[in-house]
């Protein structure tokens, strides 16, 4: 079997989350997971860590590849990215769940395309849904 290289890595800040959301490492890394699974990823791991006096990271570590959140709930501030190979997972599905759920006021993102050769960027297509 031959496996692609071709690969979507979407990177986004989000700003303006509550910091209820961003503070509990428990909530997140289900969040996370679901997020996987809305996009069809493979979850092979998790891991997670609650920091004091605040803030969290978690990183679910997929088969195609990896989804992570890092937050600084005392600014309201996550940075959120998977990067998924092949072209059977979206990692933008992850990414506007997260967004859904995190209702950030403001968003800067990211995607990149990977493994084809040079590295090319664009603007990733946010749904509507996503920010409020």
């Amino acid at each position: 079997m031959e496996y692609s290289t071709f690969g979507r890595h979407v990177a986004v800040d989000a700003w303006g989350v509550d910091f209820e959301l961003l503070n509990n490492a428990e909530f997140l890394q289900a969040q996370l997971v679901e997020a996987a699974e809305t996009c069809g990823a493979t979850v092979l791991s998790v891991q997670s860590k609650q920091f004091e006096p605040q803030g969290a990271t978690v990183l679910v570590l997929l088969s195609e590849s990896h989804l992570s959140i890092h937050t600084y709930p005392e600014k309201g501030f996550a940075a959120l990215d998977c990067y998924t190979c092949g072209e059977t997972v979206d990692p933008q599905l992850a990414i506007d769940y997260l967004l859904s759920v995190l209702k950030p006021r403001t968003v800067h993102a990211k995607k990149l395309i990977r493994g084809i050769g040079e590295l090319r960027v664009e603007e990733p297509e946010l749904k509507p849904f996503a920010l409020v």
